[in-house]
């Protein structure tokens, strides 16, 4: 479980990247969640963009992200989910106690 703190610096350092993934008309499956959760063992944090047409609420899809990949919700802001998970191997961001 992330503190207060520690989303406000993961926001801060989610501010400078590109959504990485898109949920579209299809919605959330699991080809999308397995990608996405090898993304995070990469990258440890990441956006995803939830487009216009997607017929899932924008909160159903952060949920269903979440349980699918197991990583923490950061932030979700306007259509934009920001994710993360502690990579086991590739560890690269140190978060604030």
């Amino acid at each position: 479980m992330l503190t207060g703190k520690q989303k406000r610096f993961l926001r801060s350092q989610a501010h400078h990247l590109n959504p990485i993934f898109q949920v579209g008309k299809g919605g959330v499956n699991e080809n999308m969640v397995k990608q996405i959760n090898d993304a995070l063992e990469a990258r440890e944090l990441l956006k995803v963009s939830v487009l216009q047409n997607c017929e899932e609420d924008k909160s159903e899809v952060a949920e269903q992200l979440v349980k699918g990949t197991n990583a923490e919700l950061v932030q979700l802001i306007g259509n934009t989910i920001i994710l993360y998970k502690e990579s086991s191997n590739n560890k690269q961001i140190v978060l604030p106690k």
